[in-house]
């Protein structure tokens, strides 16, 4: 993937941030990492994402040495940086402010396995403690929580997920959003269900081939 390459990608992606109701103006931040490279391209600091070019998008290398554009990167480069050194098989980081995870984050809640679709984190959404953003103590609380899962509620913030590129990272989080609702929702009117750790086992297997191979594509 090629330095633009990534920075459009992260433009298309900060609009979808938008359109699919994850965050409202300029909140929020995504990045990609080009490990080959040893390049990251992450969002600026507080320009709206339907204001963004490919050339506002900032790289940086992975100390967070800036090495081309014009504004300053997202305030939460910490936490992306931090991400990419603690997991190897993260390409891509997606931070947002969606209505239902973070009212999870407020409430200092996690998200279990109330719906399969939990799976796209793991058995569960666990919980980072809170720490103001843009700070190292933040950075620290969301690796030593997210552990091996897909994604993490921030305590009264909002919630990251990762992936092996962009489009897997945000599918988790619109997917984690959904489990959210259904979540919320359920709790409104009782006690929801959780599905067993050995249902989620199953589920967890199957999302691992679930889906079209390239050579599928194109039949029925």
């Amino acid at each position: 993937m090629t330095i633009q390459k990534q920075r459009e990608t992260i433009v298309s992606f900060g609009r979808k941030m938008i359109t699919s109701q994850l965050t409202t103006g300029a909140g929020g931040n995504l990045s990609v990492c080009d490990r080959a490279a040893g390049r990251v391209a992450i969002s600026p600091s507080g320009i709206e994402y339907f204001d963004l070019k490919p050339e506002d998008v900032v790289i940086t290398d992975l100390n967070g040495q800036v090495i081309e554009g014009r504004y300053q990167p997202s305030s939460e480069l910490g936490f992306h940086l931090a991400l990419y050194h603690e997991r190897q098989d993260v390409n891509a980081v997606v931070h947002t402010h969606s209505v239902y995870a973070t009212t999870m984050a407020c409430l200092g809640w996690e998200i279990p396995a109330v719906h399969y679709l939990v799976g796209f984190s793991g058995y569960k959404v666990p919980l980072a403690p809170y720490a103001t953003f843009g700070t190292p103590e933040l950075a620290r609380n969301v690796t030593d929580s997210i552990g091996a899962y897909n994604a993490v509620l921030l305590a009264n913030h909002g919630l990251v997920s990762v992936g092996g590129d962009m489009a897997r990272a945000f599918n988790t989080a619109e997917e984690i959003e959904l489990v959210a609702r259904i979540y919320y929702q359920a709790k409104s009117v009782g006690e929801p269900v959780v599905l067993p750790d050995e249902e989620m086992e199953r589920v967890l297997a199957r999302f691992a081939t679930y889906g079209q191979s390239p050579k599928d594509k194109g039949h029925v």
